[in-house]
């Protein structure tokens, strides 16, 4: 039989590449940078005095609205779990996790305009920071380790959002 000749079962994980790697890392920073991006225009475009009062949470208590968010997202993780134990409740966790996924995406997105507003300001309209905080996101995303800052970043647009709307 030929040496060369080697069974696989359909089901057997071939081992990762550093080429996978790669390539989850840039789709993980494409993906971030484009929903930045949109949120962010939507955001500014549908809701600008929500937005600006948002960031200037953002800005004025940063380690509050973290402590929030972090403590909101566990909150937000155990009670899907919960929901997710019942048979009922599964009818619950689905749309109550992607309210949860959404306003995460929103919060992400008007913490990092914070910051790229506080970089290049929005006097000569919101396109320039709009692309700064996509790519300040996308290039955190990119580099691996930097998912943890901008998992912190989105953890204080977060709680800032839930801040505003819970106190």
């Amino acid at each position: 039989m030929d040496q060369h000749l080697r069974l696989v079962h359909p089901l057997q994980a071939t081992p990762p590449t550093g080429l996978d790697a790669v390539a989850g890392l840039v789709g993980g920073a494409v993906g971030a940078f484009l929903t930045t991006l949109v949120v962010g225009a939507i955001m500014v475009a549908l809701a600008p005095d929500y937005t600006e009062r948002t960031m200037a949470r953002v800005r004025s208590d940063p380690l509050g609205s973290a402590l929030y968010g972090l403590v909101s997202l566990v909150f937000v993780v155990l009670v899907t779990v919960v929901l997710v134990f019942t048979i009922i409740g599964i009818i619950l966790a689905i749309p109550f996790a992607l309210l949860a996924g959404l306003t995460w995406a929103v919060g992400a997105a008007v913490a990092f305009l914070a910051i790229a507003e506080r970089l290049v300001g929005h006097e000569d309209g919101w396109t320039k920071p709009l692309v700064v905080a996509a790519a300040l996101n996308g290039a955190l995303a990119l580099t691996g380790i930097g998912g943890f800052v901008a998992f912190a970043v989105g953890a204080t647009g977060f709680g800032a959002i839930l801040r505003d709307w819970l106190e």
